[in-house]
């Protein structure tokens, strides 16, 4: 074998990466190089740092790496792939970690370097911050050969395969799971704060929210006035909200109203409304 077994390279050494490199380390796995978006930045540095190796440039990323793990922006993987192509070492593996694309954003490693493997391998979490404890015990949309799902096992993940027509559907779901949250608690506490409530008070309550819905599922952990077919209460909401509080609200209150599985012509008006609008 021409490289050393158990050898990685990092391109992108973002939280999303750098959680998944250290995770590597700590699997026995050691790290030969770090490609950022230049040498000096803040990422690459702290991920040089955190893992014992140098920064190189892409088109040196795969010399002596056994595993190349691409971790940029999405946009950006197809570039970074043909970048690298060159220098990878026969036999390698390279994954992309996003999940909207499949296996056709590395299609330049594919076309150049047919003894090269491909794959993805996107892990199901958030990072807020670099940390490998967050990949144990969470799962990943794994795509390639079976040394992808392997190497997903190895850093405790938890393997499926979307096929790579789905990835951007699945990706859309995850985006929601997360991201869309995140947002919605912001508006929580936007809320919350315009009548002196702190937003911790809600924790328990989202906290008890989260644990419903995976004890009994979104129908059966809903509660509150749209599922009791409560016009009234939600028609106090949307007087009492923001004008730019109330079409998020309405978007989810009709969410909220499809779970049910109910017909409810008058609920179904007051939300429909014209957006900002109150119905009396």
């Amino acid at each position: 074998m021409p490289f050393m077994p158990r050898t990685f390279a990092l391109a992108g050494p973002g939280r999303a990466g750098s959680s998944l490199a250290l995770a590597l380390v700590g699997a026995g796995w050691r790290a030969t190089g770090v490609t950022g978006r230049t040498p000096d930045a803040a990422s690459t540095r702290a991920a040089v740092a955190r893992l014992g190796c140098r920064p190189v440039p892409a088109a040196e990323l795969g010399r002596r790496a056994a595993l190349v793990v691409i971790a940029t922006p999405d946009a950006a993987i197809p570039g970074v792939a043909a970048a690298i192509a060159p220098g990878l070492e026969p036999g390698a593996l390279v994954v992309h970690c996003s999940g909207a694309r499949g296996l056709d954003a590395l299609a330049p490693i594919a076309a150049a370097r047919p003894d090269v493997e491909v794959g993805a391998l996107h892990p199901l979490q958030t990072f807020a911050a670099p940390d490998p404890s967050r990949l144990r015990g969470a799962w990943a949309a794994v795509a390639g050969p079976p040394a992808v799902a392997d190497l997903a096992i190895a850093l405790g993940l938890v393997p499926f395969v979307v096929p790579d027509v789905r990835r951007a559907a699945y990706h859309a779901a995850a985006v929601v799971a997360s991201n869309h949250v995140v947002a919605l608690i912001g508006q929580v506490e936007r809320i919350a704060e315009s009548v002196g409530v702190p937003v911790e008070a809600f924790w328990p309550l989202v906290r008890t929210t989260l644990a419903n819905i995976e004890a009994y599922g979104p129908r059966g952990a809903l509660t509150g006035p749209v599922a009791r077919g409560d016009v009234e209460t939600v028609a106090a909401h949307l007087g009492a909200l923001e004008p730019s509080e109330r079409d998020a609200y309405r978007a989810l209150a009709l969410a909220a109203l499809a779970l049910t599985g109910r017909d409810d012509p008058a609920l179904t008006r007051l939300l429909q409304h014209a957006p900002g609008e109150v119905v009396a």
